[in-house]
This record gives structure tokens, C-alpha cells and sequence, in this order.
């Protein structure tokens, strides 16, 4: 059966090249605001914004908040909030914090390898448990989330601060560290190897799609929308590996690198950072979040719920129980970015994670996801964590002071809900 055959003489596509490619113009419009605000802030900055190693920082700083902000995702879609997800990393960094410096190094001895590994365990287990909880009070206690995870914002940071007994703990283990960012990366060869390999993934997974969908008769995009869609996903990924193997690791630094390993550094070799581990890892969740809410059972109960919540529970949902696994997914989450946070800094300090919870929710609503529920896409809430980040990256560039920051921040936050608004009822979503 041909393209024309499956789209129709009159289809839209043929008719509008936006939607011949089948772009979801929202995403568009989000994309096209985060150029436009890098080229203003580069502009500004006389082009020390838009450098690789900015765009380097940028990345390992929306990271923790990037992956709170993938489970948060579902909490809105199933008509729910999390104001705790901020003191909940804290007490989560506590507990690994304490984890790798005190309880293991006593029981399996000091610089042992497996103990990065352990601690991440325990703060996933943790926050697992913590998120249940919560969502336990809320689906079979009916106590409003906001008044639960209100309480939580309060109660956690406490917590993480008897953990501590008030004190910052550190230096954490040096392998767990390397998550953090910069202290951990793939290296130059590395980089490309798994850009080329994400690229292959892409395309193959794009041939996939259009195969399934002729192989049940419905319409498939022109060969020539296909082309295109797979030059930008290749450009997209590669000249997201050349930038972030474009930022070179200092003389020094590269020096002492080679001397840890008894060699002399070769005259005139220079060699670049590549993709953040913290990166890698935020990719893996982008990746599971994405399956999880798409092609799973548990995506579509989120997303009925969601979208009408008496209906799925008069169709055998348990919602309760899917409300109990909602906020468990996002205490995990928590855990990852608490791990992520905690090694960037490379100490578990008492304030980190302040303010992380209204970080997330508006990088989930300015990504797209409909506080009315039943509404939200991952990407779209990594786009808006990374949006938030180089607001407040640029703005901080530029010489705006913390409480104008604030202010700004809060502004872009009310007006994207306001677009959002108009936009379906525009579209009539």
C-alpha cells in the first residue's frame, strides 16, 4: 500500500508540512522559546552563555531536578501534588550520606568498592518506603495530597536533619562522586560510541513505528517527512555529543589524570569531558518513564485515572492502590536525584534540595503536563526542567540578583499555565 494510499489525496499532510511531520506544535513552541531565551542570554553575555562549557554546567545542573520532575509527571497526571519532594531528597542524601561514610566503612571496610553501590540501594529503598507512605495516607486514608506531602515538606527536612544531627557530612565515597557531573564522565571515544549507538536506536525505532502502523492500515507519514524527522533526530544527538566533547578537560587537570595513572601527558594532547554519567542516567529514567507511560498497563491506569478518575475506578482500576504506586515511583525518583545532588557537591549539606519542590512542579506544568490531570509527556517536563535552568543560569550570568531571579521564575511559571490554558482551549484538548 503506497503513502498516498494510507494518507488520502486531501489528508492534512499533504497540506501542512507541520503536520505532515506530525510535530506536536506545543513542543514547538517550547523548543522555539528555549532558543530564543539562549540566544537573548548569549546576546547578553557576550557569548559566554552558548560556550560548551556552560551548556556543559547547564546539563549536570538540571539533571537531579530534571528526574523529580519525570515522576512528578504522574502525581499531576493522576490529579494529585507532591510538596515534599524537596525535603524528601534531603532526608534520602542524608541517609546515603550516612550510609557510605559511617555504616558501611564499619562493616566492609573503608574505600570498599561496593559501598557506592549499597548506599544508592538503601536511599532508592528509603524513599520507595517514604513515597508509599504518603501515598498510602492519600489513597486509602483520602487525605488530600496536598495536606499530606505539605506535612511531608515539613517533617522530611527534620528528618534529614536528626539524620545528621544538624552536621554536613562528607567527603563522600569517591565513586560516588563521579555521578555528580563533572567529577564523572564518559570521555571523548565513549561519547560518540554511544551517540551513534542512540542514533541507530532512534532510527530503528522510527523504521519500527512506520512498519507497525501500515502493517494495521493507518496512516504513515510521506517518506519525505520520515527523512527529515531522521536528519534531526541524527543532528540533535550528534551535535549534542560534539558540544559536550567540545568543552576540554584543563591542562592541569588532564595533567594530574595521567599522572595518577604513572604516565606523562603527551605534548600538545587535549582531551574533552563527554556526557556526565549524571547525564547517562538521566537519559535511563527519561527512557523507562517514557516505556512506563506509554506501552505499559500501569501507564494507561495513570493516565485514565487521570483523565477521568470515576470511570476508571468503575472499570476494575484500583485507584487507591495506583496511588500508592504513583508516589512509590516518585520517592525513587527522589532517591536518584538526592544521589545525583549529594555527589555533585560531593557533601550532604542540611539545605540541600530547598525550593526543589517548586522547581519540579513548574518544570512539569511548563512542560506541558495539565494540573487538571490526564495530561503530560516526559520529555516535556525535562524541556521545562532545562528551560527553568538556563533562566536562572542566564540570569545569574547576566547580574540579576537572587530575589529578581525568584520573581522572574515565578512570572514564567504563571504565564506558561495561562498559554497552556489557551492553547487547549484552542485545540480542544
Amino acid at each position: 500500500m503506497s503513502d498516498t494510499a494510507l494518507s488520502g489525496p486531501k489528508s492534512p499532510a499533504a497540506r501542512n508540512i507541520f503536520a505532515a511531520l506530525q510535530l506536536d506544535t506545543r513542543l514547538l513552541g517550547m523548543i522555539g522559546a528555549f532558543i530564543v531565551l539562549c540566544l537573548v542570554f548569549n546576546v547578553f553575555t557576550d557569548g559566554r552563555f552558548l560556550t560548551p562549557r556552560n551548556i556543559f554546567n547547564l546539563t549536570i545542573q538540571t539533571v537531579s531536578v530534571a528526574i523529580m520532575a519525570t515522576g512528578m509527571v504522574f502525581v499531576i497526571v493522576t490529579r494529585h501534588i507532591d510538596l515534599s519532594v524537596g525535603s524528601l531528597l534531603a532526608t534520602v542524601a542524608a541517609v546515603m550520606a550516612v550510609v557510605q561514610t559511617d555504616v558501611l566503612p564499619a562493616v566492609l571496610g573503608l574505600g570498599h568498592p561496593g559501598i557506592w553501590i549499597l548506599a544508592i540501594v538503601a536511599g532508592v529503598i528509603v524513599g520507595v518506603l517514604i513515597g508509599a507512605f504518603q501515598g498510602w495516607m492519600i489513597g486509602y486514608l483520602g487525605i488530600p495530597a496536598f495536606i499530606v506531602t505539605l506535612g511531608g515538606l515539613l517533617v522530611w527536612r527534620n528528618v534529614a536533619w536528626f539524620i545528621t544531627n544538624g552536621q554536613t557530612i562528607g567527603p563522600l565515597d569517591e565513586t560516588f562522586t563521579m555521578i555528580g557531573g563533572i567529577g564523572g564522565t564518559m570521555g571523548e571515544t565513549a561519547s560518540w560510541i554511544f551517540g551513534i549507538a542512540a542514533v541507530a536506536a532512534a532510527l530503528w525505532l522510527q523504521v519500527a513505528s512506520r512498519r507497525r502502523k501500515s502493517s494495521h492500515g493507518f496512516p504513515v507519514k510521506p517518506l519525505w517527512a520520515e527523512a527529515t524527522m531522521a536528519a534531526i533526530t541524527t543532528i540533535a544527538i550528534l551535535g549534542f555529543v560534539w558540544i559536550l566533547n567540545a568543552y576540554e578537560i584543563p591542562a592541569a587537570r588532564l595533567r594530574r589524570i595521567f599522572e595518577a595513572r604513572g604516565e606523562t601527558l603527551p605534548e600538545g594532547l587535549t582531551m574533552g569531558y563527554g556526557i556526565p554519567y549524571s547525564v547517562l542516567l538521566l537519559i535511563i529514567v527519561a527512557i523507562v518513564m517514557t516505556v512506563v507511560a506509554r506501552r505499559t498497563r500501569l501507564g494507561r491506569y495513570i493516565f485514565a485515572t487521570g483523565g477521568n478518575p470515576d470511570a476508571a475506578e468503575l472499570s476494575g482500576i484500583n485507584t487507591r492502590f495506583l496511588t500508592v504506586k504513583v508516589f512509590a515511583i516518585m520517592g525513587g525518583l527522589c532517591a536518584l536525584a538526592a544521589a545525583v545532588a549529594s555527589a555533585r557537591l560531593g557533601f550532604s549539606t542540611n539545605d540541600i534540595g530547598t525550593l526543589d519542590e517548586l522547581r519540579v512542579i513548574a518544570a512539569a506544568v511548563i512542560g506541558g503536563t495539565a494540573l487538571a490531570g490526564g495530561i503530560g509527556t516526559i520529555y516535556g517536563a525535562i524541556l521545562g526542567a532545562l528551560i527553568m535552568q538556563s533562566l536562572q543560569s542566564g540570569m545569574a550570568m547576566v547580574g540579576v540578583d537572587a530575589p529578581l531571579q525568584n520573581i522572574v521564575v515565578g512570572v514564567v511559571l504563571v504565564i506558561a499555565v495561562l498559554v497552556d490554558i489557551i492553547y487547549r482551549k484552542r485545540t480542544g484538548d
